[in-house]
């Protein structure tokens, strides 16, 4: 983090409406990102940002140290989005799952088929390793800024990038195999 980002967290921190406005643009992308990698639905995902937002102004004077700032919002997007996940009802499965069950998949895939298979197997990763390769690949934010947003150490992101990379692979395999 450069002295001017410090400088901005700093001065929200301390109230300062404008330095949160420049916080709100930098940061929504990615808070969007986590929420979303937790629910897997867009207005919610948009609904927890809002949130979020309103949370972080209302008790920006907790954060003590302005370094810590990103990880704190993020971490206060990740917890609501959560507690959104758990409050949802559980749908009901359909009359006929166990016919949906033993579809066969495709022999040919498309890119609708593979964009499908591909969130299907993010969706099964654990959160954190789902909200790491989301801001990694989707998002397209360097290893420091995932490293500071999540409040991971550098070794412990690439271990969590490997471990989700390696299942993800595994999962993907037969479709892309089909493809190629």
């Amino acid at each position: 983090m450069d002295s001017n980002e410090h400088d901005i967290y700093r001065a929200a921190i301390h109230g300062d409406r404008d330095a949160f406005e420049m916080i709100i643009h930098s940061s929504s992308r990615t808070l969007f990102a986590i929420a979303y990698g937790v629910l897997q639905n867009r207005e919610e995902a948009e609904d927890v940002v809002q949130d979020t937002l309103v949370k972080a102004w209302k008790s920006r004077w907790r954060v003590r140290d302005p370094g810590k700032f990103p990880a704190w919002i993020s971490t206060i997007a990740r917890h609501r989005a959560r507690d959104l996940a758990r409050r949802r009802r559980p749908e009901p499965l359909p009359h006929d799952f166990e016919s949906v069950e033993t579809v066969e998949p495709r022999t040919e895939p498309g890119n609708a088929d593979l964009n499908c298979e591909v969130q299907a197997a993010l969706s099964q990763l654990p959160e954190l390793h789902r909200l790491a390769v989301t801001l990694r690949y989707f998002e397209d934010l360097d290893y420091a800024t995932i490293e500071q947003t999540l409040g991971l150490t550098n070794g412990a992101l690439r271990g969590i990038l490997g471990r989700a990379l390696g299942i993800m692979r595994r999962k993907l395999k037969p479709a892309l195999a089909s493809i190629a």
